[in-house]
Protein backbone atom coordinates (compact mmCIF):
# COMPACT_ATOMS: atom_id res chain seq x y z
CA UNK A 1 0.00 0.00 0.00
CA UNK A 2 2.81 2.34 0.57
CA UNK A 3 3.99 2.12 -2.81
CA UNK A 4 1.02 3.27 -4.35
CA UNK A 5 0.50 5.94 -2.10
CA UNK A 6 3.98 6.91 -2.74
CA UNK A 7 2.97 7.67 -6.71
CA UNK A 8 0.93 11.04 -5.50
CA UNK A 9 2.93 12.74 -3.72
CA UNK A 10 6.06 11.92 -6.02
CA UNK A 11 4.08 14.06 -8.23
CA UNK A 12 3.36 16.82 -5.70
CA UNK A 13 7.26 17.00 -4.97
CA UNK A 14 7.81 17.70 -8.15
CA UNK A 15 5.41 20.76 -8.79
CA UNK A 16 5.38 23.97 -6.74
CA UNK A 17 1.69 23.82 -7.17
CA UNK A 18 1.02 20.97 -5.25
CA UNK A 19 -1.02 22.46 -2.81
CA UNK A 20 -4.01 22.69 -5.26
CA UNK A 21 -4.39 18.83 -5.79
CA UNK A 22 -6.17 16.61 -3.40
CA UNK A 23 -4.81 13.75 -1.04
CA UNK A 24 -1.17 14.19 -1.76
CA UNK A 25 0.86 11.67 -0.03
CA UNK A 26 4.99 11.05 -0.07
CA UNK A 27 7.00 9.47 -2.20
CA UNK A 28 8.96 5.97 -0.69
CA UNK A 29 12.42 5.11 -2.34
CA UNK A 30 11.82 2.95 -5.22
CA UNK A 31 13.77 -0.76 -5.84
CA UNK A 32 17.00 -0.20 -7.30
CA UNK A 33 16.76 0.94 -10.87
CA UNK A 34 16.04 -1.66 -13.52
CA UNK A 35 18.28 -2.70 -16.65
CA UNK A 36 18.45 -0.11 -19.14
CA UNK A 37 16.54 -1.23 -22.14
CA UNK A 38 18.81 0.42 -25.16
CA UNK A 39 19.06 -0.47 -28.85
CA UNK A 40 22.58 -1.16 -29.69
CA UNK A 41 25.18 0.67 -29.88
CA UNK A 42 26.00 3.27 -33.33
CA UNK A 43 28.85 2.22 -35.30
CA UNK A 44 30.22 5.20 -34.80
CA UNK A 45 31.39 5.89 -30.71
CA UNK A 46 29.48 8.59 -29.14
CA UNK A 47 29.90 12.18 -28.99
CA UNK A 48 32.41 12.51 -26.15
CA UNK A 49 32.41 13.87 -22.84
CA UNK A 50 33.35 17.72 -22.74
CA UNK A 51 35.07 18.85 -19.86
CA UNK A 52 32.82 21.69 -19.36
CA UNK A 53 33.65 25.19 -17.94
CA UNK A 54 33.80 25.52 -13.87
CA UNK A 55 31.15 27.25 -12.71
CA UNK A 56 31.43 30.60 -10.59
CA UNK A 57 30.57 29.59 -6.88
CA UNK A 58 30.16 32.35 -4.49
CA UNK A 59 33.23 34.54 -2.57
CA UNK A 60 33.78 34.16 1.00
CA UNK A 61 32.25 37.58 1.41
CA UNK A 62 28.98 36.07 0.49
CA UNK A 63 29.12 32.67 2.70
CA UNK A 64 27.27 33.85 5.43
CA UNK A 65 24.04 32.01 7.12
CA UNK A 66 20.62 33.01 6.19
CA UNK A 67 18.40 34.79 8.39
CA UNK A 68 15.43 34.10 6.55
CA UNK A 69 14.57 30.44 4.96
CA UNK A 70 13.41 29.64 1.52
CA UNK A 71 9.54 30.35 2.19
CA UNK A 72 10.74 34.41 3.47
CA UNK A 73 10.03 33.41 7.73
CA UNK A 74 13.05 34.86 9.36
CA UNK A 75 15.12 32.39 11.45
CA UNK A 76 17.73 32.96 14.04
CA UNK A 77 20.16 29.26 13.84
CA UNK A 78 22.04 28.44 16.40
CA UNK A 79 25.61 28.64 16.75
CA UNK A 80 25.87 25.09 16.65
CA UNK A 81 23.62 22.38 15.02
CA UNK A 82 24.52 18.71 16.42
CA UNK A 83 20.57 17.75 16.15
CA UNK A 84 18.35 17.70 13.09
CA UNK A 85 14.54 16.71 12.65
CA UNK A 86 14.56 16.04 8.58
CA UNK A 87 10.57 16.30 7.33
CA UNK A 88 11.13 15.62 3.53
CA UNK A 89 13.01 13.08 1.19
CA UNK A 90 14.16 15.15 -0.89
CA UNK A 91 16.17 17.55 2.06
CA UNK A 92 16.93 14.37 3.91
CA UNK A 93 19.07 13.10 1.33
CA UNK A 94 20.45 16.12 0.64
CA UNK A 95 21.79 16.58 4.52
CA UNK A 96 23.04 12.92 3.92
CA UNK A 97 25.20 13.78 1.09
CA UNK A 98 26.32 17.03 2.46
CA UNK A 99 27.99 14.64 5.41
CA UNK A 100 25.13 15.80 8.23
CA UNK A 101 23.38 11.97 8.55
CA UNK A 102 24.91 10.85 11.88
CA UNK A 103 23.01 14.06 13.09
CA UNK A 104 19.32 13.33 11.75
CA UNK A 105 17.45 11.94 14.94
CA UNK A 106 14.08 11.83 13.52
CA UNK A 107 12.70 11.72 10.08
CA UNK A 108 9.37 11.11 7.88
CA UNK A 109 8.47 8.02 6.70
CA UNK A 110 9.18 8.45 3.55
CA UNK A 111 12.76 9.27 4.57
CA UNK A 112 13.15 6.50 6.95
CA UNK A 113 15.02 4.36 4.55
CA UNK A 114 17.39 6.54 2.68
CA UNK A 115 20.64 5.64 3.23
CA UNK A 116 22.98 7.11 5.52
CA UNK A 117 20.79 7.39 8.66
CA UNK A 118 19.76 5.54 11.65
CA UNK A 119 17.64 3.11 10.83
CA UNK A 120 16.22 3.23 14.54
CA UNK A 121 15.15 6.97 14.65
CA UNK A 122 12.36 7.91 15.20
CA UNK A 123 9.90 8.49 12.90
CA UNK A 124 6.80 11.28 11.30
CA UNK A 125 4.09 11.66 9.81
CA UNK A 126 4.60 14.55 7.45
CA UNK A 127 0.90 15.44 6.32
CA UNK A 128 0.04 15.43 10.75
CA UNK A 129 2.24 16.89 12.52
CA UNK A 130 2.83 16.10 15.77
CA UNK A 131 4.09 19.41 17.69
CA UNK A 132 4.64 17.65 21.20
CA UNK A 133 6.68 15.22 19.42
CA UNK A 134 8.67 17.75 18.43
CA UNK A 135 9.14 20.01 21.07
CA UNK A 136 10.28 16.80 22.95
CA UNK A 137 13.13 15.62 21.27
CA UNK A 138 14.19 19.48 21.59
CA UNK A 139 16.20 19.04 18.48
CA UNK A 140 18.98 22.06 17.88
CA UNK A 141 16.99 23.05 14.34
CA UNK A 142 14.11 21.45 12.00
CA UNK A 143 14.13 21.53 7.99
CA UNK A 144 10.94 20.70 7.01
CA UNK A 145 9.27 20.78 2.83
CA UNK A 146 6.86 23.27 1.88
CA UNK A 147 4.49 20.12 1.13
CA UNK A 148 3.28 20.20 4.86
CA UNK A 149 1.21 23.63 3.77
CA UNK A 150 -0.96 21.61 1.76
CA UNK A 151 -4.11 21.96 4.18
CA UNK A 152 -3.35 26.01 3.76
CA UNK A 153 -1.69 26.16 7.25
CA UNK A 154 0.91 29.38 6.70
CA UNK A 155 3.10 28.13 9.55
CA UNK A 156 2.21 24.86 10.91
CA UNK A 157 5.22 24.37 13.31
CA UNK A 158 4.74 27.96 14.58
CA UNK A 159 4.01 26.12 17.60
CA UNK A 160 7.35 24.80 18.15
CA UNK A 161 9.47 27.83 17.40
CA UNK A 162 7.16 29.23 19.88
CA UNK A 163 9.57 27.25 22.06
CA UNK A 164 13.10 28.42 20.40
CA UNK A 165 13.56 25.39 18.28
CA UNK A 166 14.52 26.79 15.20
CA UNK A 167 12.04 25.92 12.20
CA UNK A 168 13.15 26.24 8.48
CA UNK A 169 11.05 25.40 5.70
CA UNK A 170 12.43 24.30 1.97
CA UNK A 171 9.31 24.65 -0.21
CA UNK A 172 8.76 22.34 -3.45
CA UNK A 173 11.51 23.86 -6.48
CA UNK A 174 9.81 23.98 -9.78
CA UNK A 175 13.07 23.98 -11.31
CA UNK A 176 16.92 22.86 -11.30
CA UNK A 177 18.28 26.33 -10.99
CA UNK A 178 15.73 26.01 -7.81
CA UNK A 179 16.89 22.93 -6.63
CA UNK A 180 20.42 24.37 -6.85
CA UNK A 181 19.74 27.12 -5.29
CA UNK A 182 18.22 24.66 -2.21
CA UNK A 183 21.26 23.02 -1.83
CA UNK A 184 23.25 26.01 -1.61
CA UNK A 185 20.89 27.06 1.25
CA UNK A 186 20.68 24.06 3.32
CA UNK A 187 24.61 23.87 3.42
CA UNK A 188 24.75 27.61 4.33
CA UNK A 189 21.86 26.80 7.11
CA UNK A 190 24.51 23.91 8.54
CA UNK A 191 27.48 26.24 7.91
CA UNK A 192 29.14 23.32 5.46
CA UNK A 193 29.52 25.59 2.54
CA UNK A 194 32.46 23.60 0.70
CA UNK A 195 30.13 20.39 0.67
CA UNK A 196 26.98 22.22 -0.66
CA UNK A 197 29.73 23.45 -3.60
CA UNK A 198 30.89 20.34 -3.96
CA UNK A 199 27.62 19.17 -4.44
CA UNK A 200 26.35 21.92 -6.97
CA UNK A 201 29.60 21.60 -9.15
CA UNK A 202 28.79 17.94 -9.73
CA UNK A 203 25.29 18.97 -11.14
CA UNK A 204 26.34 21.67 -13.11
CA UNK A 205 29.34 19.81 -14.66
CA UNK A 206 26.66 16.66 -15.24
CA UNK A 207 23.81 19.59 -16.46
CA UNK A 208 26.46 21.15 -18.75
CA UNK A 209 27.70 17.75 -20.35
CA UNK A 210 24.47 16.52 -20.72
CA UNK A 211 23.57 19.65 -22.91
CA UNK A 212 26.52 19.60 -24.85
CA UNK A 213 25.59 15.93 -26.26
CA UNK A 214 22.20 16.70 -26.11
CA UNK A 215 22.76 19.75 -28.43
CA UNK A 216 24.35 17.61 -30.96
CA UNK A 217 21.11 15.63 -31.35
CA UNK A 218 19.97 16.08 -34.82
CA UNK A 219 16.11 13.62 -34.41
CA UNK A 220 14.46 15.45 -32.30
CA UNK A 221 12.19 12.32 -30.12
CA UNK A 222 8.83 13.19 -28.24
CA UNK A 223 8.31 12.03 -24.64
CA UNK A 224 5.12 11.16 -22.67
CA UNK A 225 6.12 10.54 -18.50
CA UNK A 226 3.50 8.70 -16.72
CA UNK A 227 3.10 8.79 -13.09
CA UNK A 228 0.59 7.34 -12.24
CA UNK A 229 -0.83 4.92 -14.75
CA UNK A 230 -4.54 3.63 -15.86
CA UNK A 231 -7.46 3.90 -15.07
CA UNK A 232 -6.21 7.64 -13.66
CA UNK A 233 -3.82 8.83 -15.77
CA UNK A 234 -1.10 11.46 -14.69
CA UNK A 235 1.71 13.63 -16.24
CA UNK A 236 2.93 16.86 -16.11
CA UNK A 237 3.72 19.79 -18.50
CA UNK A 238 5.67 23.26 -18.01
CA UNK A 239 7.17 24.66 -15.00
CA UNK A 240 8.06 21.19 -13.00
CA UNK A 241 11.79 20.00 -13.27
CA UNK A 242 11.03 17.10 -14.54
CA UNK A 243 9.69 18.66 -18.22
CA UNK A 244 13.24 20.27 -17.67
CA UNK A 245 15.30 17.38 -17.46
CA UNK A 246 13.42 16.14 -20.43
CA UNK A 247 14.31 19.14 -22.47
CA UNK A 248 17.54 19.35 -21.16
CA UNK A 249 18.12 15.50 -22.29
CA UNK A 250 17.18 16.95 -25.85
CA UNK A 251 13.47 15.76 -26.27
CA UNK A 252 10.03 17.48 -25.71
CA UNK A 253 7.50 16.74 -23.77
CA UNK A 254 4.38 15.74 -24.98
CA UNK A 255 2.10 17.67 -22.89
CA UNK A 256 4.77 20.93 -22.61
CA UNK A 257 2.08 23.57 -23.74
CA UNK A 258 0.64 22.76 -19.94
CA UNK A 259 1.05 23.37 -16.67
CA UNK A 260 1.62 21.66 -13.78
CA UNK A 261 0.19 18.34 -13.19
CA UNK A 262 -1.86 17.19 -16.57
CA UNK A 263 -4.74 14.34 -16.36
CA UNK A 264 -4.35 12.16 -19.13
CA UNK A 265 -6.63 10.44 -21.51
CA UNK A 266 -6.07 7.32 -23.89
CA UNK A 267 -7.67 9.55 -26.65
CA UNK A 268 -4.70 12.46 -25.85
CA UNK A 269 -2.11 10.16 -26.04
CA UNK A 270 -3.10 8.32 -29.17
CA UNK A 271 -3.43 11.86 -30.60
CA UNK A 272 0.11 13.20 -29.71
CA UNK A 273 1.60 9.65 -30.27
CA UNK A 274 4.61 9.74 -28.31
CA UNK A 275 7.93 8.28 -29.57
CA UNK A 276 8.87 7.08 -26.06
CA UNK A 277 6.85 6.39 -23.18
CA UNK A 278 8.74 7.02 -19.18
CA UNK A 279 7.31 5.44 -16.01
CA UNK A 280 7.90 5.70 -12.85
CA UNK A 281 5.58 3.32 -11.19
CA UNK A 282 7.30 0.70 -8.98
CA UNK A 283 4.32 -1.04 -7.25
CA UNK A 284 3.68 -3.21 -10.37
CA UNK A 285 5.20 -6.09 -11.11
CA UNK A 286 5.55 -5.35 -14.34
CA UNK A 287 4.97 -1.51 -14.87
CA UNK A 288 6.19 -1.90 -18.81
CA UNK A 289 3.95 -4.63 -19.37
CA UNK A 290 1.14 -2.88 -18.20
CA UNK A 291 1.65 0.17 -20.66
CA UNK A 292 2.07 -2.12 -23.47
CA UNK A 293 -1.04 -3.79 -23.08
CA UNK A 294 -3.42 -1.33 -22.50
CA UNK A 295 -6.37 -1.33 -25.12
CA UNK A 296 -5.62 1.21 -28.57
CA UNK A 297 -2.06 1.73 -27.25
CA UNK A 298 -0.75 -1.00 -29.65
CA UNK A 299 -1.24 1.88 -31.90
CA UNK A 300 1.34 4.92 -30.22
CA UNK A 301 4.65 4.71 -32.36
CA UNK A 302 6.38 4.32 -28.53
CA UNK A 303 4.67 1.07 -27.80
CA UNK A 304 4.93 -0.37 -31.63
CA UNK A 305 8.65 0.23 -31.15
CA UNK A 306 9.20 -1.31 -27.88
CA UNK A 307 10.21 2.26 -26.66
CA UNK A 308 8.70 2.15 -23.31
CA UNK A 309 11.17 2.46 -20.11
CA UNK A 310 11.15 2.12 -16.22
CA UNK A 311 13.10 4.70 -14.48
CA UNK A 312 13.85 5.08 -10.94
CA UNK A 313 10.99 7.11 -8.94
CA UNK A 314 13.33 8.77 -6.40
CA UNK A 315 15.53 9.92 -8.85
CA UNK A 316 13.14 11.74 -10.77
CA UNK A 317 10.12 13.12 -7.89
CA UNK A 318 12.42 14.37 -5.29
CA UNK A 319 14.18 17.81 -5.74
CA UNK A 320 17.61 17.49 -5.10
CA UNK A 321 20.86 16.61 -6.20
CA UNK A 322 20.04 13.11 -7.60
CA UNK A 323 17.59 14.38 -10.80
CA UNK A 324 21.42 14.52 -12.21
CA UNK A 325 20.90 10.68 -12.25
CA UNK A 326 17.29 10.49 -12.87
CA UNK A 327 18.30 12.68 -15.76
CA UNK A 328 20.75 9.87 -17.03
CA UNK A 329 18.23 7.60 -16.69
CA UNK A 330 15.84 9.64 -18.97
CA UNK A 331 18.24 10.62 -21.44
CA UNK A 332 19.70 6.83 -22.02
CA UNK A 333 15.88 5.47 -22.41
CA UNK A 334 15.19 8.42 -25.60
CA UNK A 335 18.47 8.50 -26.87
CA UNK A 336 20.53 5.62 -26.47
CA UNK A 337 22.64 6.04 -29.78
CA UNK A 338 24.27 8.92 -27.51
CA UNK A 339 23.89 8.12 -24.08
CA UNK A 340 25.51 5.17 -22.60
Amino acid sequence: MKKIISVFLGLAFVLLLAACNNGATPATTPPPSPPAETAPAPADPPTPIPDPPTPDLPTEATRTRPTVDREGFAITLPDEINTIISIGPSITEILVDLGLGDKIIATDMWSDDVPGIDGEIAVLDMMMMDAEFLIDRNPDIILVTGMTRTHGDDDPLSLVSSTGITVVYVPVSASIDEIIEDIRFIAAVMNVHDAGDDMILHMQSELEAIREIAANITETRTVYFEISPAPTMWSLGANTFINEMIETAGAINILADQDGWVGVSDETLLELNPDVIITVIDFLDDPIGEIISRPGWEAITAVQNGDVFQVTTSYTNRANHNIIRGLREIAAAVYPDYFQ
